[in-house]
């Protein structure tokens, strides 16, 4: 991965504000997860395939599309990018664990605000 590397978000439906606007939520790790967001490494999948992947399991809700962020927009933000192949080889985290609360609410907007500004990557 480098600075300029997209890091695909997967979207799920019910983080949809109104209209294209998604939550910042879309981009906030869950204390249950450890604060570590889940995404795709976009040197390694494209936008489409990562939906693929993440729509091909039954137990999980059918997503909107996929946003993406780059790893350069999380560092400036103080976020670890770490990379996760025992998950799946495309798999990387975002570490917000070194971030408090009001840290990570903030943080989880300046994101959605990038992805949000690139555009959607890909949308069924």
């Amino acid at each position: 991965m480098n600075p300029d590397t997209l890091l695909h978000r997967i979207i799920k439906p019910d983080w949809w504000i109104q209209a294209d606007l998604v939550s910042s939520q879309a981009f906030r790790p869950a204390p249950q997860d450890g604060n570590l967001l889940s995404v795709y490494d976009g040197d390694q999948i494209a936008p489409e395939a990562a939906y693929n992947h993440y729509a091909g399991d039954p137990d999980k809700p059918s997503p909107s599309g996929v946003l993406s962020v780059t790893v350069e927009e999380c560092e400036s933000q103080h976020l670890p990018v770490i990379p996760d192949p025992i998950t799946f080889p495309e798999h990387v985290l975002i570490d917000f664990r070194n971030s408090s609360r009001n840290q990570i609410r903030r943080k989880s907007a300046a994101l959605r605000d990038a992805a949000a500004g690139r555009g959607w990557l890909f949308r069924p």
